[in-house]
């Protein structure tokens, strides 16, 4: 899963929010070509070929475990560079990862958000644990507006949004903390 840019342009002098001016690759976003979907918050995972993977961020000082499968190439400023890593059912840190895979009906191949009540402290406020498929929860969002998407963060009990473009592989998202709105 590669990280996903922010629909507007960062504060240069706090780069923990946004301003009001769009990302000029990000144009789309407004001009009627996404979906608005829901942003959980938990872990990126994934299922690939019908098996769970669990992301892995190789920093510097870190080794990179076998058959790890690389998401993007390194971020050239930060040096991150994030991975899949198979989850391991005797390996106990993955265990709420299967938990909520073991959950799924249909286990489809895309990635996923492991939520629960052992991940970031349960925000979703979600009993156990559940993998939630990217993507999956349409919101309606009228104004696309800075002012507007900042109020309707303000007023849902949600981490963000991440716009989907209808017919291209392109995505980019808005988090309460991009305005300083607690959850």
């Amino acid at each position: 899963m590669r990280k996903i840019k922010t629909l507007f342009k960062k504060d240069p002098e706090n780069l923990a929010r946004v301003v009001d001016e769009l990302n000029p690759e990000n144009l789309w976003a407004i001009e009627g070509k996404a979906i608005a979907t829901r942003k959980f918050d938990g872990t990126s995972c994934a299922i690939i070929k019908g098996e769970l993977y669990k992301r892995f961020d190789l920093k510097k000082g870190r080794t990179l475990p076998v058959g790890a499968i690389p998401c993007q190439e390194p971020d050239g400023i930060s040096g991150h560079h994030p991975h899949w890593v198979k989850c391991d059912r005797e390996n106990n840190a993955d265990r709420y990862h299967f938990e909520g895979f073991d959950q799924l009906e249909n286990k489809e191949d895309g990635t996923y958000e492991l939520c629960g009540e052992k991940v970031q402290g349960n925000p979703e406020k979600i009993e156990g644990h559940a993998l939630i498929k990217h993507g999956s929860t349409i919101l309606e969002i009228e104004d696309l507006s800075f002012d507007a998407l900042r109020a309707f963060l303000t007023e849902h009990d949600i981490e963000g949004i991440v716009f989907h473009h209808k017919s291209e592989d392109k995505m980019c998202k808005l988090r309460k903390v991009d305005f300083g709105i607690k959850r």
